[in-house]
C-alpha cells in the first residue's frame, strides 16, 4: 500500500475531488435509483450502487494507470485515435442503438456492452487538436498552414456527432474554439470558425426536417418550450425538476429522502444534479460547484507551469471541456439552458463516460506528474549548483 501511495503522483488537490465527486456520485446514485432497482431486479435495491461502485473503482483504476503514462505519448495516441473516430461515428449513425430517438451507443457483441462512440471522439479530437496546436506555434497565424489543419478535424468530428447528439456536438466545438483562443488562435479565424458552425447547423437542421433524419422535431421543441415562457409549455422533467429544487431550500431533505426521484425522467443521470440539490440544498450543490471549478483553477496551474506546449494545451483542454460539461448540465437542472442529454461527469450513473472521464483525469494527471518531476530536478539542480 505505501507502496502504491509513493507511486501515485499529479496534483493531490485533483486526486482529492476525484474522491469527493466519486463520493458524492455513489450517494446520489443509491438516492436515485432505489425504487427503480426495487422494481426491476425484485427488491435489490442496491443494485445501481453496487454497480456503480464498480464502475468508480475502475475509473480511479484508469487514472492511475494513465498518470503514470508519460504524456508525450499521447501526443502519438491522438492520431491513431481520430483516425479511428470517423469509422466509429459513420458506424454509430448506421447503425447504432436508439436511445431517445437517437443512435448514439454501439453495442458490442458477446458481452453486450454498450458504450458511447461520442466520448472516444471527445477524448481523441482534444489530444489531436492539442497536439496540432503545439506543432503550428510558429505558424498559427496563417489561415492554410496554421488554422486549416486544426479546424478541419474539428467540424469533421462535430458533423458527424450532430445528427445524433447536438448539445455534445456544441459541447465539443465551444470547448476546442476556446482552446484555439489560449493556442492564439487570431480572433478573425475563430470568428469565421463560429460562422462555420451557424452555417452547419442551419444545414443540419434543414436536412433534417426535409428527410425526417436526425432529431429536428426534438430540437425544436426543446427551443421552443425554453423560449415560450408558458408555464404548460415547460417540459415535464423541468417542472419536476424545479419542484425537487424547491423541496431542498438551503440545507436539503437529507440522503436518501428525495421525493422528486419518483416523478422525474432519468434522476441518476440527465437531471442528478437537481437530485443533489433536494437531499444536500444549496450548500452542498455549491460544494459540487467549488469541485469543478477548482478542478478548473488546478488544471490552469498546470497549463501556466508546464514547460512544454503540448502538455500545456493537453491539460487544459480536457479540463475546459469537462468542466463546461458540468456547467451545462447543472445549467439545464435549474432551467437556464434547455433540456439537453448531457451528464455531470464522474456522478451521474454510466459506463462508458465515467470511463473515458477518468481516462480524461488520468491525462491531466500524467502532465501533472511531469510537471512536478520537472520542478524537482531543476531545484536539486539549483540546490547543488549553490
Amino acid at each position: 500500500m505505501n507502496n502504491l501511495l509513493q507511486r501515485t503522483k499529479g496534483d493531490k488537490v485533483i486526486w482529492t475531488i476525484v474522491f469527493f465527486l466519486s463520493a458524492v456520485s455513489l450517494l446520489a446514485v443509491y438516492s436515485s435509483t432505489g425504487s427503480l432497482a426495487y422494481r426491476v431486479y425484485s427488491g435489490h435495491t442496491e443494485y445501481y450502487l453496487f454497480k456503480q461502485l464498480s464502475v468508480l473503482l475502475l475509473g480511479v483504476m484508469i487514472i492511475y494507470f494513465a498518470h503514470r503514462v508519460n504524456y508525450t505519448i499521447y501526443s502519438r495516441v491522438a492520431q491513431i485515435g481520430f483516425i479511428l473516430s470517423i469509422p466509429l461515428l459513420i458506424y454509430t449513425l448506421a447503425f447504432g442503438s436508439n436511445l431517445n430517438e437517437a443512435s448514439r451507443w454501439i453495442r458490442l457483441p458477446v458481452i453486450n456492452l454498450t458504450f458511447q462512440t461520442s466520448d472516444i471522439a471527445k477524448l481523441a479530437l482534444f489530444m489531436y487538436v492539442s497536439r496540432q496546436l503545439s506543432r503550428k506555434q510558429l505558424v498559427i497565424t496563417d489561415f492554410k498552414k496554421g488554422f486549416l489543419p486544426i479546424i478541419i478535424p474539428v467540424g469533421v468530428i462535430c458533423a458527424l456527432i450532430m445528427p445524433a447528439n447536438m448539445s455534445t456536438a456544441l459541447l465539443l466545438g465551444a470547448s476546442c474554439m476556446l482552446l484555439c483562443f489560449i493556442g492564439r488562435v487570431p480572433l478573425k479565424f475563430l470568428l469565421s470558425m463560429i460562422g462555420g458552425a451557424i452555417v452547419l447547423i442551419v444545414l443540419m437542421f434543414a436536412i433534417a426536417s426535409l428527410t425526417g433524419y436526425g432529431r429536428a422535431e426534438t430540437w425544436k421543441k426543446r427551443i421552443e418550450s425554453f423560449t415560450s415562457g408558458e408555464a404548460h409549455e415547460v417540459p415535464y422533467q423541468v417542472q419536476q425538476a424545479n419542484i425537487a429544487i424547491a423541496g431542498g431550500g438551503t440545507v436539503g431533505k437529507g440522503p436518501g429522502n428525495s421525493t422528486a426521484r419518483n416523478f422525474l425522467p432519468h434522476p441518476y443521470s440527465d437531471f442528478i444534479f437537481a437530485i443533489i440539490l433536494e437531499e444536500y440544498g444549496i450548500f452542498g450543490a455549491f460544494l459540487v460547484l467549488v469541485a469543478y471549478l477548482v478542478l478548473l483553477l488546478r488544471s490552469i496551474r498546470i497549463f501556466k507551469n508546464c514547460p512544454y506546449a503540448f502538455g500545456a494545451f493537453l491539460a487544459l483542454g480536457l479540463s475546459v471541456t469537462l468542466v463546461i460539461q458540468a456547467l451545462m448540465h447543472m445549467a439545464v437542472n435549474v432551467h437556464l439552458l434547455p433540456v439537453t442529454g448531457l451528464t455531470l461527469p464522474l456522478v451521474s450513473m454510466g459506463g462508458s463516460s465515467v470511463i473515458f472521464t477518468s481516462l480524461a483525469i488520468g491525462i491531466i494527471l500524467s502532465v501533472s506528474r511531469s510537471v512536478e518531476e520537472t520542478t524537482k530536478k531543476e531545484v536539486t539542480n539549483v540546490a547543488v549548483a549553490a
